[in-house]
């Protein structure tokens, strides 16, 4: 017995309880890079495999779906089988499947592989918050997910700048097998250390609601991937895909509410601080995955910025992260968590409003600067958020509340992302045809820099190098809209607050948890 839970007794650490942390941190950090380390191989992906753009897409779209559609299978899961189990076959099917990716040599076999890279990844981030939960005190939750939000912000930021250094100088099969010394310690680790845990009573599966929630989730996220190639809602697939999900989510809720053991349990939703911090952690991964997604294309696009380049102004969004995590762990157990959150919600604020300032003209620092105060801001709302969540949690309901908290994080920031696309394409598309109007060799004559050699209207040289501008400025106006957004969503997420109470962490429920 590694350790245990008793109502009313001291909380006892299991032994190794730091190469816990290590290995299953290992394993988050490895999970959330892979999730945007490959975005920046997929030009010299597309060439090797000889694939068309469309079929690139599925390269992402295959993992991102498989991975929706197993997080909330992840509760289940652990609970039957044990966590233990779970997590050590996620792990063994995450490296291997990174393996099986790197020597791919068709489109139709790194789609498959990365389809079962999706399903062993997606246990990880979840279990990895339930196990940080287990391991620590409750006193000691706000340190835990200082930790374990480190994980989860850092891989995403530093992802595409390691993708980039590592396709560059050496092949694009690395972004893939660099997961495996990683995977392979990780794996050792918790092989070593991890205590089991699983529930005190079996459970029936409720195939019905896993069902209509995967396909829901399914249907969501193809519509989301696939919506802007498509042109959106006039196309047949879209509708089509809008209204499965539609049915699917319809029939899981009704399903949920009516059923006597349904697949995820109404008893989280019963939770005021769950269900709120839920709506809050939509809104937040809205803001803060749009702008990973939103930001890199920009400096490489408009600014020119090659990809290292990118990566190193860029990476100092996760250097404020780390250090407000590390601040926020030891703040959290003296001042309240909606007052810590306001602050952060505040300086990521403040750096849309930068963002949404940027020009064409301008250096990097703006970028770095702009980029270190939302870094500061995403620690100091994202370690309280997650600790209010499950501060009055029941035991037996954590891990499917990490697995939904998790899930609602990804759906929203794949809304956030192909909303903040949407518009980024349709306001380029706009300030383009309302720019180029105003275009006339009348108009040219009076100003110097259009009036140069290079922009002569006589010339299809002339007219493409106009062309070339007006499209830059637009796209870049489209950019400012994008983080003007962006910052009011911010704004307006901050009501939210009021609806959750600060409450003392629960009592563990000794019958709903077995640590061995």
């Amino acid at each position: 017995m590694a350790g245990s839970l008793n109502a009313g007794a001291a909380f006892v650490p299991p032994p190794n309880r730091w190469l816990i942390t290590v290995s299953v941190m290992a394993a988050t950090v490895m999970q959330t890079l892979d999730s945007t380390v490959a975005n920046v191989a997929l030009p010299h992906m597309q060439g090797s495999l000889a694939a068309t753009q469309d079929q690139m897409g599925w390269v992402l779209t295959s993992y991102i779906v498989a991975a929706a559609i197993m997080i909330p299978l992840t509760g289940w899961l652990a609970s039957e089988f044990g966590r233990r189990k779970v997590f050590l076959i996620s792990v063994l099917l995450f490296t291997t499947a990174s393996a099986l990716c790197g020597v791919s040599t068709s489109i139709s076999q790194i789609v498959l592989f990365r389809t079962l890279q999706g399903i062993g990844g997606a246990a990880l981030v979840p279990l990895s918050q339930a196990v940080m939960f287990d391991i620590n005190a409750p006193k000691d939750f706000g340190k835990a997910m200082a930790v374990w939000g480190m994980g989860v912000m850092v891989g995403p930021i530093l992802g595409p700048a390691l993708g980039g250094w590592l396709t560059q100088n050496y092949s694009w099969r690395w972004v893939f097998y660099i997961n495996l010394p990683i995977g392979i310690l990780c794996f050792l680790g918790m092989l070593a250390t991890l205590p089991e845990s699983r529930n005190a009573k079996s459970s029936r599966f409720d195939f019905f609601g896993f069902i209509s929630l995967s396909v829901g989730i399914a249907a969501l996220q193809l519509m989301l991937d696939r919506g802007q190639l498509k042109d959106w809602f006039s196309s047949p697939e879209i509708i089509t895909e809008t209204a499965i999900s539609i049915l699917g989510f319809y029939l899981f809720l009704v399903h949920m509410f009516s059923s006597r053991r349904p697949f995820l349990d109404a008893a989280l939703f019963k939770d005021r601080n769950f269900a709120t911090a839920s709506v809050f952690m939509f809104m937040v991964g809205m803001v803060i995955f749009s702008t990973l997604a939103v930001l890199p294309p920009m400096l490489q696009n408009q600014l020119q910025y090659p990809v290292l380049l990118t990566g190193l102004v860029t990476a100092p969004r996760g250097m404020g992260t780390m250090v407000s995590m590390i601040i926020v762990g030891r703040m959290i157990s003296r001042f309240d968590a909606r007052i810590i959150m306001v602050i952060g919600l505040s300086l990521i604020t403040s750096s849309l409003w930068q963002m949404s300032h940027f020009s064409l003209l301008m250096g990097y620092w703006p970028v770095v600067i702009s980029g270190v105060t939302q870094g500061l801001g995403i620690g100091l709302v994202y370690v309280p958020l997650s600790t209010v969540a499950f501060s009055t949690l029941p035991g037996h309901l954590r891990n499917e509340g990490t697995a939904f908290f998790n899930l609602i994080r990804n759906i929203g920031a794949s809304i956030g992302i192909s909303v903040m696309m949407f518009l980024l394409v349709q306001n380029t598309q706009r300030l383009h045809a309302a720019m180029a109007g105003h275009i006339t060799p009348y108009n040219m004559t009076n100003n110097p820099a259009l009036a140069a050699d290079h922009f002569n209207l006589g010339s299809t040289a002339g007219l493409l190098a106009l062309n070339g501008v007006i499209t830059n400025q637009s796209a870049m106006i489209g950019y400012l809209d994008d983080f003007h957004l962006m910052m009011m969503i911010t704004m307006l997420s901050v009501p939210c607050l009021i609806f959750i109470k600060r409450a003392k962490p629960i009592t563990p429920d000794p019958h709903s948890m077995v640590l061995e």
